[in-house]
């Protein structure tokens, strides 16, 4: 009896996704660098319908054709080494699926490499950790169309579902499935640094305790910001420590970790013009964590404002918090959303930008009802440039900037770093402005360079360069 599906890479998200598939009736093949990896996982489920395969080539035999294999390992060369190893043992028609978070452009090449053998090749974004592999991800899968309709049986069985259906569909052509999973990553970087600039000015501003913090975050859970990670905030607060028995939140040490997919949503943002600072002030922010010896030593020498206030009403307080969270989600949102069209374009991938909104609704990190409002605003317009453009997010942010406003200014008056807040502040004040500063800047650029400017008079002016020393 042939297997159905092939999985390459036990360890925990491997493991968790292989269990999903033959959760849903497929038999799975598996195989692992490690024999004795592998050897614990088949005896761990035994009768459950599994394959161990010795070989790679063990493992292509027990596939029934087209062959689907898909490999949960960590990017960069050793996707190449195995796809070498593997390729020898496929057929034209077998598909190939990365599911780890490679780099797009990788992606693109692999996918170009292995269509020229009569291959297909899969890159396929998987969010939800261990948790959403096991019993339901969001995945976003990009390759052939072909590809798709082989692998589309597994990948809807698999995947959570919401009210709106199964949270995978075909993303586009190549390496869009991966660079759509970058774009997540981005998004989620800036939901947490969001989040977490609110618990500092909650815990820092009200002095607010972590019993409080909880019962805050579960309100607020319960209404616009209702979200997975919302949800879970409110639960690490009320987590307490075996050791002292005082919150565990406090005694984590505050060194952010990142795995690079920020760092590429940052870089090809800047690749393609495309405005992100409430995403690049999470991953700043992640790095000057990381400097907390150097942040220890400044402390002590480097003096904040002079003198700092509480708030004068507590809830009114809150309420400001909460609105300048869910404002500034809305344009880290923006952002993202428009980083995903301007690779579209660039690549045409024609990515249907509801389609995204609707696969993030369940499994994924950044699940949220807020999800849904997205949808719409597609559904009103697949060509909507910006969701800042949409009636019904144009209304939510204006119903919420007085608040944000004095969220903002209460933590800089205060000494209280809220990178994200500002910058998606910021970035809501400048694409609202018909006018910016940049006319200076342009002028100063032609006085030393002569990197030449248009007329602002003058319809589709031709550039043009002024002698302004000699003005």
């Amino acid at each position: 009896m042939k297997a159905d599906f092939a999985m390459i890479g036990l360890a925990v998200m491997g493991e968790n996704l292989a269990l999903n598939i033959e959760d849903h009736g497929f038999t799975v093949a598996v195989w692992n660098r490690e024999p004795t990896t592998l050897q614990k996982f088949v005896q761990k489920h035994q009768g459950k319908k599994f394959a161990g395969a010795s070989s790679l080539e063990e493992l292509a035999a027990s596939l029934e054709r087209p062959r689907r294999i898909m490999m949960m390992i960590k990017a960069g060369a050793p996707v190449d080494q195995t796809i070498e190893k593997l390729v020898p043992y496929l057929e034209p028609g077998d598909v190939v699926i990365d599911g780890g978070n490679s780099w797009f452009k990788d992606t693109q090449e692999r996918t170009k490499r292995l269509e020229a053998q009569g291959f297909h090749f899969v890159g396929s974004g998987v969010s939800g950790g261990e948790e959403g592999a096991r019993y339901g991800p969001s995945l976003m899968p990009g390759g052939s169309k072909e590809a798709w309709a082989a692998i589309q049986p597994v990948f809807e069985a698999i995947a959570a579902t919401s009210d709106s259906g199964p949270c995978v569909t075909h993303v586009g052509p190549d390496g869009a499935g991966h660079y759509v999973k970058m774009v997540h990553n981005g998004i989620e970087y800036g939901d947490m640094q969001l989040i977490a600039e609110a618990y500092e000015m909650l815990r820092r501003g009200l002095g607010a305790s972590a019993e409080e913090l909880a019962e805050i975050f579960d309100k607020w859970n319960k209404g616009p910001l209702e979200s997975f990670l919302i949800e879970i905030t409110a639960h690490i607060f009320r987590v307490k420590d075996d050791q002292t028995g005082a919150p565990l939140v406090d005694k984590v040490l505050d060194k952010a970790g990142q795995k690079g997919t920020g760092k590429w949503t940052a870089q090809i943002a800047l690749d393609l013009a495309v405005p992100i600072p409430t995403i690049a002030a999470a991953i700043d922010a992640s790095v000057l964590s990381s400097m907390k010896d150097e942040r220890v030593a400044a402390s002590k020498t480097i003096k904040g404002p002079a003198a700092s206030f509480k708030p004068g009403n507590r809830q009114q307080f809150i309420k400001d918090v909460h609105d300048a969270l869910y404002a500034s989600k809305i344009c880290s949102y923006a952002q993202g959303m428009a980083l995903i069209q301007a690779g579209s374009r660039e690549w045409s991938w024609d990515i249907n930008m509801r389609e995204m909104a609707r696969i993030w609704k369940g499994g994924c990190i950044i699940r949220a009802r807020f999800l849904d409002s997205i949808m719409r605003a597609y559904e009103r317009d697949p060509q909507l440039r910006n969701l800042l453009l949409d009636d019904d997010f144009n209304s939510r942010v204006e119903e919420s900037q007085d608040s944000w406003r004095r969220a903002v200014s209460y933590a800089q008056a205060n000494g209280i770093a809220v990178p994200a807040m500002s910058g998606s502040l910021a970035y809501f004040d400048s694409y609202r402005s018909a006018s910016l500063p940049q006319n200076l800047t342009q002028a100063q650029r032609d006085y030393f360079g002569s990197h030449t400017y248009q007329r602002n008079d003058v319809a589709d002016a031709a550039f043009v360069h002024t002698d302004w020393i000699r003005k």
